[in-house]
Order: structure tokens, then C-alpha cells, then sequence
């Protein structure tokens, strides 16, 4: 039995899952992104308590490592590392752009090989974190940060029905009138993560618990104090 803790806090919406051989058991979910910190370890606990396992018990731990919000990214990759590093489990980082994209995968069902995948971040101003994939998550374009018009995906366009979603597609759809775009709602979580998880664990696929960091994408700017 693989028992695996997910950990996302790279966006508005703060989720943890429990998984067992990439099946999510358990979830947690909060709506305020102001309060990533506290939320994370009373609901940790609580799932833990509510599935009759200690944090011992863990094979793994995942987190979604960005990018995202540079705030929620720090948050959940801290109390990831802090739990692996007290349990000596192994940390698994995930891409936080294909746990977007997967939870539209999902939702597409038997239809989802007939589209391309662009899950988008909502970067502030008229920019976004994105990247393009397939069905099968191969990457197409890879994440990258973009400003936002007209003409943006154009060329992708053109050949494929294309799936927008994610915060950063909210922005895009009024300026994007291409009869190939479709503009999804679906609200990714942790539970999200949960296959992609299993298989980095069954993979050894693990981070560097010393050395990793959030995946910022663009650098983080911090201006410096007013004199």
C-alpha cells in the first residue's frame, strides 16, 4: 500500500488529499488564500485522525511546487519539507500547471484525446503562467509566463480544439474569439495530484530535500524599503 499526503497551496484555493496507490481517500479544501498557513497542518491532522493513520504511515509526501502565488508556494513547500524531513520520507514535486491540466483531462472523460490542454495562472495584469499539453500530459509548449492579447495561441489554434483553464483563463476569454477555444471552469485540488504522485513514488522520482525550491518560473521581485 502506497499512503500518500498532497499539498497544494500554489493558487487561491489551499487543498490536501490522502492517497492510497493513486486513488484519492481523503480531501480538505479552503477558499481563503490569505490563510494557507493555518489552514494547512489542523487539516492535516484531521485527516490523518479521520482515516485511523498516523503521519509515520505516509510513504510520501507530494506538493505542488509551483508556479504560482510566490506567498502559497513558500507555504506549502516549507511544511512539505518540514514533514519529510522529521518523518524521513522521500518529497515529490509537482508541476503545478499539469495538476491543472489533468483535472480537466479528467473531466473531458472519453473525449479528452480530441483536445489540447493550456492551463493558465493568473500572473496579475494581462500576464499568465501556462503551458500547453496533450491529452497524455507530453508537452507541447512548454511553461512559460505570457502577456496576454488577441493573437495569443493563434498558431495552435488554428489545427486543434484547445482547452483554457485555471484563474488565468477568466482573463483571456473576452479577448479570445476563436471558434477552436473552450474555456473550462473546472476547479483543479490535490486529489488532482494523485496518480501523477503514485507514479513519481513507484518511479523514485523524489526531490531534493536540502536543495529544492518553489518554481517560481519568473524570479520573485521584492522591492526594496522605502528610506
Amino acid at each position: 500500500m502506497a499512503l500518500i499526503l498532497q499539498i497544494d497551496t500554489a493558487t487561491e484555493h489551499a487543498s490536501i488529499c490522502l492517497s492510497k496507490n493513486g486513488v484519492p481517500i481523503l480531501s480538505k479544501v479552503s477558499m481563503d488564500q490569505k490563510n494557507h498557513g493555518s489552514f494547512l497542518q489542523p487539516a492535516i491532522q484531521e485527516l490523518m485522525t479521520k482515516y485511523g493513520q498516523q503521519l509515520s504511515n505516509l510513504d510520501a509526501i507530494a506538493v505542488s511546487e509551483g508556479p504560482g502565488s510566490y506567498t502559497g508556494l513558500r507555504v506549502g513547500l516549507a511544511s512539505a519539507k518540514g514533514l519529510c524531513y522529521a518523518l524521513q520520507k522521500p518529497l515529490i514535486t509537482i508541476n503545478t500547471l499539469k495538476i491543472i491540466a489533468i483535472s480537466v483531462i479528467k473531466s473531458a472523460g472519453d473525449t479528452a484525446n480530441n483536445y489540447l490542454y493550456v492551463p493558465m495562472i493568473d500572473a496579475r495584469r494581462m500576464e499568465v503562467f501556462t503551458a500547453i499539453y496533450d491529452n497524455k500530459l507530453n508537452v507541447i509548449e512548454a511553461p512559460n509566463a505570457k502577456i496576454l492579447d488577441e493573437d495569443s495561441f493563434v498558431s495552435v489554434l488554428k489545427d486543434h480544439s484547445v482547452i483554457f483553464s485555471g484563474s488565468g483563463s477568466v482573463k483571456f476569454q473576452p479577448i479570445c474569439n476563436h471558434h477552436h477555444a473552450i474555456f473550462s471552469k473546472v476547479q483543479h485540488q490535490a486529489e488532482d495530484m494523485s496518480e501523477l504522485a503514485f507514479n513519481a513514488l513507484e518511479e523514485k522520482k523524489f526531490a531534493n530535500l536540502a536543495y529544492c525550491e518553489p518554481y517560481y518560473l519568473k524570479s520573485f521581485y521584492s522591492p526594496p524599503p522605502k528610506k
